[in-house]
């Protein structure tokens, strides 16, 4: 079949097998032009894989410091003549191509809050790995089933002590909106905190603790965003932001776990890149398309696979001490939050209005890295050629 984008709002509802794979070469290809990971890990388990930050991650530590991977993802297969998701066709990809390298990878499909894939996960390692010495932590989900109690959580996006009003970018319409969302409940701030805190990083952790499943010296990271003071009300001061405190909670629960085998948790807050997640979040795809503009002029642009090579070589494996801030985390937005970045974006935030998007803001470069998201506008790819969308793992 022919498969062409069908985007619905924030979401596109077919990818393309092709473009996924040109996708994932395309990393695979820039990270082994950079200097090898001296030192770097051996075996590592990456929690959300497929996609964003988690699937820069396996291809950071496959082929920048030739790791063993195991990836845990919860991905949707092709069925019925309909497209798999685009994590399906990366997670499909990334592997054929690992092991065309002669690396151990293989990949678990499900959900990873669960005991059952988390059983899967133990045994898998005790099978093949015997133990891993780097955990990824990458998860991103609109819910969780807490397996101990069975309760249903489901996380929300919300300002937290009063209503927010902002504009954002429609992207359908190209037009500038208003966004109005109601202050969060503690309901809403306790459920997204149990989805999307650190409580599951904790579980991960403890379960291969248990299982003696951790190499001396361990190391483990999950990804966290700060952002600008412009989308704060709705992202750091919101929600959204209060579990991100509960994951640097879970930092500190976790390093007294492991302390006793010399690992370390960390959290790295990366720069703004273009996500399903990202695309729906009022306020943040418009800085989103006005920091590109800036940062492409400016210089020190980058996406998710020039951040997580640098992550491995410069922060994680540098042969010293990993570099933190004041609170302790890697701050991989360093070039993103630069004082002459964040006045530049200060300066056009105001000015930007429906008349003036396509002046003032890298809409085009937007619109052509959120349809990447999906294997669709990838150089090199032929998308009049008819292509299977049934593709497996071998």
């Amino acid at each position: 079949m022919i498969i062409r984008p069908k985007v619905r709002g924030f979401v596109c509802v077919t990818a393309h097998p092709t473009g996924c794979a040109a996708n994932v070469q395309e990393q695979i290809d820039y990270v082994k032009k950079q200097t090898p990971v001296e030192g770097g890990p051996i075996n590592v388990l990456i929690l959300g894989a497929s996609t964003g930050y988690g699937l820069s991650s396996r291809v950071a530590a496959a082929f920048g410091a030739g790791a063993n991977t195991l990836g845990v993802f919860f991905e949707r297969p092709s069925e019925r003549g309909r497209t798999a998701s685009p994590g399906w066709y990366n997670s499909v990809a990334f592997e054929k191509q690992a092991k065309a390298a002669g690396l151990y990878a293989s990949s678990i499909n499900g959900d990873a809050f669960s005991k059952d894939i988390k059983d899967q996960t133990l045994e898998r390692i005790k099978a093949d790995m015997g133990k891993v010495d780097l955990v990824i932590y990458s998860l991103a989900a609109p819910r969780r089933t807490d397996p101990e109690t069975g309760e249903v959580y489901k996380s929300t996006l919300k300002p937290i002590g009063s209503n927010y009003s902002n504009k954002y970018l429609d992207t359908d319409k190209r037009t500038i909106q208003m966004a109005e969302l109601d202050a969060a409940t503690d309901e809403d701030i306790r459920n997204t905190v149990k989805v999307m805190g650190g409580e599951d990083w904790e579980l991960w952790i403890q379960a291969l603790k248990d299982s003696d499943l951790l190499s001396d010296g361990c190391k483990t990271v999950a990804y966290d965003y700060i952002g600008p003071k412009v989308t704060w009300p709705v992202y750091k001061e919101g929600t959204i932001g209060r579990a991100k405190l509960d994951l640097r909670r879970a930092k500190a629960a976790i390093n007294e776990t492991i302390g006793s085998i010399d690992g370390a948790a960390h959290v790295a807050v990366n720069k703004a890149v273009v996500t399903q997640a990202s695309s729906a979040i009022p306020g943040v795809n418009l800085y989103i398309t006005i920091l590109f503009k800036i940062m492409k002029e400016l210089g020190g642009h980058e996406g998710c696979i020039e951040q997580m090579a640098r992550l491995f070589k410069d922060r994680l494996y540098n042969g010293g001490e990993v570099p933190v801030d004041g609170l302790g985390l890697i701050r991989m937005d360093d070039r993103e939050m630069g004082e002459a970045i964040q006045n530049a974006v200060a300066e056009v935030w105001p000015k930007v209005e429906t008349d003036t998007v396509d002046e003032l803001t890298d809409f085009v470069g937007y619109q052509e890295e959120f349809l990447r998201l999906f294997g669709f506008g990838v150089d090199g790819v032929d998308y009049q050629a008819e292509v299977e969308p049934e593709v497996d793992f071998e």
